[in-house]
């Protein structure tokens, strides 16, 4: 017995880019007619073509968190920031003449190590806000970060403190002659070692200050270290 054969209107064929996105969309075939012979050939080939066709892709945005939040003005690559303070006249005293400054020209001593440390042990007189500051939150950067310090041993390690200059203008007005200090100091100075000086916290904070307008600033070189080594004044912790 010969087999019927349908001829059937072809269904209409959706344009190819509009269903290329889904292969269920793809082989999704609704023919106009009952399910004939000539129409279930013509749609097997309309499903080859349409899984054949090329994908349109779209650009894929992936952020690592190892990246990090993005560059504060803090993180602005050492030679640029000490251009900027030197450009701004930044005038770096041995710790006998930052006493002189403070005692003599009332010059105020701004120490921006972390609040720990400037409670074990400050120059007399000398004010606190540390430019950096323990890590307190536990997002998935922090938790990195944390790791990455404690890798090398450090288990407090920090972070930019985003209220730094909020905190310094509650304390001092811009106008105000400011001795900025740290541990180490570092220095704008060439080394034999290094032709551009040494970065450090305290010329960070320097740098800072004058994005922020202040006008008189200067900075300790070689730091507190040498503050407590010469026999400076000196508030100690008291003992409970």
């Amino acid at each position: 017995m010969a087999m019927a054969v349908g001829v059937g209107t072809p269904p209409t064929i959706a344009p190819l880019q509009a269903v290329t996105s889904s292969t269920q969309r793809a082989c999704a075939i609704r023919p106009s007619s009952s399910n004939t012979l000539s129409s279930l050939v013509y749609s097997e080939e309309l499903c080859v073509r349409r899984r054949n066709a090329r994908p349109t892709w779209s650009p894929l945005k992936v952020r690592s968190i190892a990246a990090g939040p993005p560059k504060s003005p803090a993180e602005t690559d050492w030679r640029t920031k000490r251009e900027t303070l030197l450009k701004n006249g930044l005038r770096s005293v041995t710790a006998k003449d930052a006493l002189r400054l403070q005692k003599e020209q009332g010059y105020t001593i701004l120490d921006v190590r972390l609040e720990s440390d400037f409670e074990e042990a400050h120059p007399e007189g000398a004010i606190n806000v540390q430019v950096y500051r323990l890590i307190k939150e536990w997002t998935p950067w922090d938790i990195a970060r944390r790791v990455a310090f404690a890798f090398f041993g450090i288990f407090q390690g920090t972070e930019e403190n985003p209220e730094f200059l909020k905190e310094v203008n509650s304390k001092l007005d811009k106008s105000t002659k400011t001795i900025v200090a740290c541990q180490s100091g570092g220095t704008v100075k060439p080394t034999a070692n290094l032709s551009e000086g040494q970065q450090s916290r305290s010329l960070i904070a320097a740098y800072l200050l004058s994005l922020d307008g202040y006008k008189t600033i200067v900075h300790i070189d070689g730091g507190l270290r040498n503050w407590f080594k010469d026999g400076l004044p000196v508030v100690y912790k008291e003992e409970n």
